[in-house]
Order: structure tokens, then C-alpha cells, then sequence
């Protein structure tokens, strides 16, 4: 297997998961999504995916070979994995203090039927 496939192999085989979730991240809460809040979750993306490729190179080359080959890529996987969920967690978490729901703010329509909003 080709070396820079072999090391980042784990960000490879997470992109579309890691794309899932920050989908769902940029897309909710929909209100309030002033300039500054996509600019803030664009950075927050950017760092996400770029802390989850550090701590997978980290890793990938810190991990005991003596476990198996398949080792580095287990390790590297679940380090890039919980580092981005951990950027993500931090970041939903300051977001709230940055850009607050206004008070009383309903959602702009339900999607559960027989809910209705007045």
C-alpha cells in the first residue's frame, strides 16, 4: 500500500461521516444565522477536520507496531474520530453563548405532525 495512502487512511475512510455531521452542524439550529455565525461555523469545520488529520498522523505514527499493522489504523482512526467530535462538542457549546436563540424564538415550522404553533 502506497505510504500516504497508509497514513491517512483514516481521514480517507472518515470524510463522509465527518461530512454528515458537519452538515448537521452547520444546519442547526437554522435561527439565528447572522454572517458572523457562518463565518464562526466555517472556522469551527475547518479546525475540526484539521485537528482530527493531526491527531491521526499523531497517532498513526505513535502507536506500538508490535500490536499489528492493523493497529496504527485503529488507533489513528479512533483518535482522528474523537478529536473531531471533541472540536464539534466545544465548538456547539460556545456557539450557543456566541449566537443565542432569542427568547421566546419559535422554531419557523414543525415537522412533528398534530404540533401546532400559535
Amino acid at each position: 500500500m502506497n505510504g500516504q495512502v497508509e497514513v491517512n487512511l483514516a481521514l480517507i475512510l472518515f470524510l463522509p461521516w465527518f461530512a454528515i455531521l458537519g452538515y448537521l452542524y452547520w444546519r442547526f439550529p437554522r435561527q439565528p444565522r447572522p454572517r458572523a455565525r457562518k463565518v464562526y461555523d466555517a472556522i469551527a469545520l475547518v479546525v475540526a477536520v484539521a485537528a482530527a488529520a493531526v491527531g491521526m498522523h499523531w497517532s498513526f505514527r505513535g502507536a506500538d507496531a508490535s500490536y499489528g499493522a492493523m493497529w496504527r489504523q485503529v488507533l489513528a482512526t479512533s483518535v482522528a474520530y474523537g478529536v473531531f467530535l471533541g472540536v464539534m462538542l466545544v465548538a456547539v457549546v460556545v456557539r450557543a453563548f456566541l449566537f443565542p436563540r432569542p427568547p421566546g424564538g419559535k422554531p419557523v415550522h414543525s415537522r412533528v405532525p398534530g404540533t401546532h404553533h400559535q
